[in-house]
């Protein structure tokens, strides 16, 4: 039995609306531990590529280095793509910006206004976070096989708001009006399914001045932070070809690859 929302999802919705619904397999649950968890366990099942996860309440949703990821039933969208990269292909390096861009693609599509993108997965708008990506790779098969996780705030509540560390921001105040979740879930499918298609033909390196397009810190000192090493201060100036962080140091250009790192300003 589904939760009692305002806005409950619902397949047929969601699959009239997807430009090619052959290409994804949905599974709609109303509560689950991690919808990147569940599809990583999946993997092992042999779930094919596009198998996607969409959770109303997660209990132990995930962000980057461990954090957890609050939402709220009927005022988020949490959800999980399984794909498969054909054999051959290097790991996907640079596949959280990818994401980030095919977000953005999605939520302009909609009318949203100002969206950002700050490295190396968080979808801002106005410096506020409006969302998040988590991806998370495996190998299987002779083949890199990528989960990826987006969770969006379609509403803030004020308990919600009040609990977080960070400026929250929510796609009600960038947009006339709060989208149907399941006609965003479909957009932002649609918008994943042409951009992995880009990604795999070419990696990364062609999306990277879409991204740059819409970097937050573009030109900005910033800092990194790392788990047991000194932080590193700089120019943000770019990106490279596999999504690594350009930062213009006092000892010269510095790459700082995506992982266990946070970026604030300096």
């Amino acid at each position: 039995m589904r939760a009692n929302t305002a806005d409950p999802f619902n397949a047929d919705v969601i699959a009239a609306a997807l430009d090619k619904p052959a290409r994804f397999r949905l599974e709609i649950i109303d509560r689950c531990e991690s919808t990147n968890t569940l599809l990583l366990d999946a993997v092992q099942q042999g779930a094919p590529s596009g198998s996607v996860a969409v959770c109303e309440a997660q209990t132990a949703g995930r962000g980057r280095r461990g954090r957890g990821w609050l939402s709220a039933p009927a005022d988020s969208l949490t959800f999980s793509l399984l794909w498969r990269f054909p054999p051959g292909l290097p790991a996907p390096a640079g596949l959280s910006l990818a994401a980030g861009v095919a977000v953005a693609r999605a939520l302009e599509g909609l009318g949203a206004a100002g969206i950002g993108l700050k490295w190396p997965n968080d979808i801002l708008a106005d410096g506020a976070k409006l969302g998040g990506i988590l991806v998370e790779t495996v190998t299987a098969g002779g083949c890199h096989i990528a989960v990826i996780g987006i969770g969006l705030n379609l509403r803030l509540p004020r308990a919600i708001a009040e609990a977080l560390e960070i400026r929250a921001g929510s796609l009600d105040s960038v947009m006339p009006h709060a989208p149907s979740r399941n006609l965003l879930l479909a957009a932002l499918l649609n918008a994943l399914l042409s951009l992995l298609d880009e990604f795999e033909r070419a990696g990364f390196a062609v999306l990277a001045d879409e991204w740059l397009a819409r970097n937050v810190h573009a030109g900005q000192l910033v800092r990194i932070l790392a788990e047991g090493a000194a932080p590193v201060e700089g120019r943000s100036v770019g990106v490279d070809a596999d999504g690594a962080l350009l930062l213009d140091t006092e000892a010269g250009l510095r790459r700082i690859v995506s992982g266990d790192v946070s970026l604030r300003p300096a």
